[in-house]
């Protein structure tokens, strides 16, 4: 199966979930707004989300991938359950131990995530109890992402990527079941939304516990163990825990200073969500399919594949992530008014929320970069280097963040998320091209210019089209406004198609090809 095949297998996928995210976040718009109860939901829901995507997509995933693909590779299957199994254990239990001391400690830790919320102490015991309620969401989704990691090695990214629509689906049901029952924001309404996610957490485990067995790879178990694999892991997976989950730590430290202002943190968190689509989209395939790959191709010593699927990576994220990057800056308030201004979300709140969405896509092309160098690097053993790129990345975020807040508000919290995004992944792609294990070919020289420019000509047509479809965008009439929405988006990506083809920057006919063919290109035909 092609990498571009792949790709388009978690990047669809990945699109399904985000566009049922969107779903689901327009229904939580219109029922909770911005208010209090939508604070403490959003900083409940963060909470379990920070450490899962630090412990287990972050320091688990770019540890464990990587060591499992040894095993699998140096010692057979047997070698791999086996390994499998040692590591099931201990994260199984260490992940017992967290949640119980989380739920004890509870109000400390929303303490450290929203500490303006003392100033309201209702806003906080709200936090804290929804918080309680939607952290086991942590132990379920950690195991997802162990699951995950033995299909992807395997080739069977199908069932890992669709985990997140299960979430989304059974979100969107709770909040139908809170439109028709007509609960008004309060303690109730945060109880069956935190109930809904934790609810999801342990369907998206049931999902992937029989994808495993469909497989056909069953995982021995044992006593919890200091083997030499778990301390292997417990190595690669300290330094992987900053490494992993910079963007996640630099979104945190905006919350705490975002708790200070009312409403800020939901600003924030519907700007986040519009600019992670593209993110989750391109970044999330890149980063899932791309590191089993390379640690394959490295393991088996083909350097001169692993540098060129580096640079085919690397092309596929930057056609996906420049247009998206000029599309979310050209037109973001009609982004913004469409999706969310209605019912609770007011005129106000869309301007607010899409200055910090301009924001946050200034830092998109560094956030997907990051995905298609961080595995260079975890493919080869070596977290302890990204580790140190992201805590200069996470004082930059602090620094900026405490620097312009008090300027720009929400808004100059979002520039120091981009900001730190940048400097992380400059250095990242830097210090590989120093060591020799990264350099951009002749193909991605020529056509990566040719892309940015595509892509800013697109954004005019889009500007243009955005002001001749004013009257719909604007229309009291919700069908009017999405189908207008929906018309604008396709002459983005016709224009974006016409200007790559008149370019010569993307040879549409093969990349396309490359998604349906059996077989991957030959590296003597790219």
């Amino acid at each position: 199966m092609s990498l571009l095949k792949n790709f388009a297998t978690v990047g669809g996928a990945t699109m399904t979930s985000r566009v049922l995210g969107f779903v689901r976040d327009v229904m939580i718009a219109a029922f909770v707004g911005t208010g209090p109860v939508a604070d403490a939901f959003f900083v409940a829901f963060r909470l379990p989300n920070l450490f899962r995507r630090l412990f287990a997509e972050g320091a688990f995933n770019s540890a464990f991938v990587p060591l499992f693909a040894r095993a699998l590779e140096e010692e057979g299957e047997d070698g791999a359950r086996r390994f499998a199994g040692e590591i099931l254990s201990a994260l199984f239990w260490t992940l017992v131990v967290l949640t119980a001391v989380a739920e004890v400690f509870m109000p400390g830790l929303v303490i450290l995530l929203a500490p303006g919320f003392l100033e309201d102490p209702e806003k906080f015991d709200l936090a804290v109890l929804l918080s309680r309620i939607t952290f086991p969401y942590l132990l379920c989704m950690s195991l997802v992402a162990y699951l995950s990691g033995i299909l992807n090695t395997f080739n069977r990214f199908a069932a890992a990527a669709l985990a997140p629509v299960v979430l989304n689906v059974v979100m969107i049901s709770v909040l139908a079941g809170i439109g028709l029952s007509g609960l008004v924001p309060g303690t109730m309404l945060g109880a069956v939304m935190a109930g809904g996610v934790a609810l999801a957490g342990l369907a998206q485990l049931t999902l992937l516990f029989f994808a495993i067995r469909h497989m056909g790879f069953s995982i021995p178990r044992f006593r919890p163990r200091l083997t030499k694999g778990v301390k292997r892991l417990w190595a690669l997976g300290v330094p992987g825990l900053l490494a992993g989950g910079i963007t996640q730590i630099n979104i945190a430290v905006g919350t705490i200073i975002a708790s200070a202002q009312a409403g800020a943190v939901s600003f924030l968190y519907y700007a986040d969500r519009i600019y992670q689509l593209p993110l989750g989209v391109v970044g999330i395939a890149i980063g899932v399919v791309l590191l089993p790959d390379l640690a394959r191709q490295l393991r088996s010593g083909r350097e001169d594949v692993a540098l060129h699927t580096q640079n085919r990576a690397m092309e596929f994220a930057l056609a996906l992530t420049l247009p998206a990057t000029v599309a979310l800056i050209a037109v973001p308030t009609e982004i913004i008014s469409v999706l969310f201004q209605r019912g609770a979300f007011d005129a106000a709140d869309t301007q607010a929320t899409t200055a910090a969405l301009i924001a946050f896509a200034l830092g998109l092309p560094a956030f997907v970069l990051n995905k298609v160098y961080s595995p260079g690097f975890f493919a080869r053993e070596d977290t302890k280097t990204p580790m140190w790129f992201a805590g200069v990345g996470m004082v930059v975020n602090v620094a900026g963040a405490l620097a312009l807040a008090p300027f720009l508000g929400h808004v100059g919290i979002a520039l120091a998320t981009s900001l730190a995004g940048w400097v992380n992944t400059g250095l990242l792609g830097i210090t590989l091209w120093r060591r020799g294990h990264f350099d951009m070919d002749a193909g991605s020289r020529k056509r990566l210019p040719l892309l940015a420019v595509a892509s800013l000509l697109m954004g005019g047509v889009l500007y243009g089209g955005a002001a001749l479809l004013s009257g719909w965008l604007s229309s009291p009439q919700l069908i009017l406004r999405f189908s207008a929405l929906a018309l604008l988006v396709a002459i983005g990506m016709a224009a974006f198609a016409l200007f790559v083809h008149l370019t010569g920057a993307v040879d549409l006919k093969r990349y396309l090809g490359g998604v349906f063919k059996r077989k991957p290109p030959s590296v003597a035909g790219e």
